[in-house]
């Protein structure tokens, strides 16, 4: 299974609503900025994410997106689940039958050890993502816990100052 751009990009908005000023929602037109590329499709993701609960929507003037759980209770599965739809590898469109319609007893077995053995693996890669808490891959990256605090909203947030210290205290943490 390759995953779309679809997860990356809800795996990006998730990234910007871990850093957001958790007061502040972040608007539709700032992810969109970002983000670049078909509104509509934004807003299919933006729906999954809401849908999934890992985003809430808070409508009005003054309104946007927000993350609905903490880092630490997010999963890259969430993410995936939210983008993709569950995780189902081996789609089982029913070829082995036909092709081997004159052993149907072995043609049956065939398929069914194909299922489980993708099940299996599907159960394997779900329960790893399971257990990668967007928490766990933001220290992995950052080497610390994801801090909320960017008003990524605000035209003049100096974002190069705020990843130049993020990169310092990084640094400081190799260091000790």
């Amino acid at each position: 299974m390759q995953l779309t751009k679809g997860f990356e990009q809800a795996a990006c908005i998730i990234a910007l609503l871990c850093t957001q000023d958790r007061s502040i929602p972040l608007t539709t037109a700032v992810i969109h900025e970002r983000l670049t590329g078909s509104e509509a499709y934004l807003r299919k993701i933006m729906r999954k994410l809401v849908i999934a609960g890992l985003v809430t929507s808070i409508p009005g003037n003054n309104g946007g997106f927000r993350l609905a759980k903490s880092p630490k209770e997010i999963s890259l599965l969430d993410i995936v689940e939210a983008s993709e739809g569950p995780i189902k590898t081996y789609p089982d469109m029913g070829f082995i039958e036909n092709v081997f319609s004159e052993a149907r007893p072995i043609a049956e077995r065939g398929k069914n050890v194909l299922n489980d053995t993708f099940q299996q693996a599907d159960n394997l890669w779900r329960d790893y993502l399971k257990d990668q808490s967007l928490n766990d891959v933001l220290v992995k990256i950052m080497g610390k816990t994801a801090e909320p605090g960017i008003d990524w909203n605000a035209p003049d947030v100096d974002l190069h100052e705020h990843f130049q210290q993020l990169k310092e205290k990084i640094k400081d943490t190799k260091q000790v």
